[in-house]
């Protein structure tokens, strides 16, 4: 089960990098996505951890948000 689990997860965060839209933005290139990552995670390891918290949480919910929200309809 742990097996599985673990699958579903990473096939969610890799979601969430499409749908972030950084596969388009960096070319598809595997190096550039993964720097962005390690960049993140050592923001998260310094002092301001909190501050980005916030921030990245904010624009997180207002992104999901606006995905929720139907398309306009065109006139």
């Amino acid at each position: 089960m742990k097996r599985r689990e673990r699958t579903r997860q990473l096939i969610e965060l890799g979601g969430l990098i499409v749908k972030a839209g950084l596969v388009e933005a960096a070319d598809d290139d595997r190096a550039v996505i993964f720097g962005l990552l390690v960049e993140a995670a050592a923001k998260l390891r310094g002092p301001d951890r909190e501050q980005h918290l916030l921030l990245w949480r904010r624009r997180g919910k207002r992104a999901f948000d606006a995905a929720d929200e139907p398309a306009p309809k065109p006139e």
